[in-house]
């Protein structure tokens, strides 16, 4: 029960922002206007037709009439406004109906998307690193980002439930390919984006400067590192809210320079498939373990050791045997068990492609192994790996 408790603390409280703009229309924010009129209300709509005019000169669009731009906007959004009674000062966003207004624009805006990547925000602050342990500034600036007209598919999470155990500061420095798929697999992801946010105050209520960094892939490979600075803490979240859309350019110029390929060992073991490029590695290293192997018994032989050979467990050819799915169930007390599971079996003769279908730490993980023969010739390459295997209807229970 004790236990139980712990895990409800982790996952309870006000953790979550959902994500408040993700349509898919072309948003443009901070149109500053600054008009008069005959009277207050004039003056507003003089404001409103001011800033879809400047919105549309900074997406690139044609020149076009204010009852045409009228027909392709879809919405005013009010940033701060002041109004008086014949002047109308203001900092608005623009939105475009992508369907109306992409005809017009064409070219990027109508270039191809990346593949969906799983967004991690991470800012420090005071020593301490936070991504959905508790709700901050930078990842609301994140939620409050419109991608519509971003080439990046963002797949952005609120934070609640159990995104802050899944996905966590922890993760954004682990190497583990087994656990990244496994993740990224729950969220419908291909490969994963890191944001990363530097916060330093100068003194209470005084200036504060940003470092950010754009990271890709589970390597954590640095893309691009740029600093900007607010005079005041009341100007951080318009300085977050700038970071976002440049770091989203910059995620965009890497996705245009083919830097954003999803990495191809994250796809290891997907549908029983390995990648070819991976599998010759793979041979390369058994190959070369094979030699080693030849080596020490040769060794040994004419040290006049007595020489014990074993019947080696040999993987049925593609051709052969039709390649049959098989479920297998695993111990999995840690994450190094988890992953020294997944290799061992991988490594099994015979074995065509290994998928996670469950994965539970501290339990029983299940696994789908395409293989090349019978559940029997299965069991016999396992328990060649050293494992102990338990037999059941087209399933296996392995352990060690």
């Amino acid at each position: 029960m004790g236990g139980g408790y712990a895990l409800v603390a982790q996952v309870a409280g006000e953790r979550g922002i959902a994500p408040t703009a993700a349509s898919a229309d072309i948003e443009v924010r901070g149109i500053s206007v600054d008009v008069q009129g005959k009277s207050a209300e004039d003056a507003r709509a003089n404001g409103w037709r001011e800033a879809q005019r400047k919105a549309w000169a900074q997406i690139k669009g044609p020149k076009l009439s204010d009852s045409q731009l009228d027909g392709l906007v879809s919405a005013i959004v009010i940033e701060r406004e002041r109004l008086g009674p014949r002047r109308y000062i203001a900092t608005l966003g623009v939105v475009f109906d992508r369907q109306r207004a992409g005809s017009y624009l064409g070219g990027a805006q109508q270039a191809s998307r990346s593949a969906p990547l799983l967004l991690i925000p991470v800012v420090e602050s005071g020593g301490a690193y936070i991504t959905f342990e508790q709700r901050n500034p930078w990842q609301r600036a994140w939620a409050e980002f419109n991608p519509g007209a971003s080439r990046i598919d963002y797949v952005r999470l609120s934070g609640a439930g159990g995104d802050s155990l899944l996905v966590n500061f922890g993760q954004a420095g682990r190497r583990s390919r087994a656990w990244w798929r496994s993740t990224l697999d729950q969220y419908g992801a291909t490969d994963v984006l890191m944001a990363f946010a530097r916060l330093d105050h100068q003194f209470p209520g005084g200036p504060v400067s940003g470092t950010f960094t754009a990271r890709f892939g589970p390597d954590n490979r640095p893309l691009e590192t740029f600093t900007l600075k607010a005079d005041s803490p009341d100007a951080v979240p318009a300085m977050l809210a700038q970071a976002v859309e440049r770091m989203d350019g910059i995620f965009t110029a890497a996705l245009t320079a083919g830097q954003l390929r999803p990495d191809p060992s994250l796809r290891l073991g997907a549908g029983g498939q390995i990648d070819p490029a991976i599998q010759q590695l793979i041979d390369i290293g058994r190959a070369a373990q094979a030699r080693k192997a030849a080596a020490a018994a040769a060794a040994a032989a004419n040290a006049g050791v007595p020489r014990i050979e074993a019947l080696p467990v040999t993987g049925v050819e593609p051709g052969e045997v039709a390649v049959r799915n098989f479920t297998v169930q695993f111990a999995t007390p840690d994450a190094a068990a988890f992953d020294a599971a997944l290799g061992a079996v991988r490594g099994a003769g015979g074995v065509r492609g290994v998928g996670v279908t469950s994965t539970a730490i501290g339990g029983t993980s299940v696994m789908s192994v395409a293989f090349g023969g019978s559940i029997d010739d299965l069991a016999a390459a396992l328990e060649a790996r050293g494992f102990s295997v338990r037999r059941g209807p087209n399933a296996l229970a392995i352990s060690r």
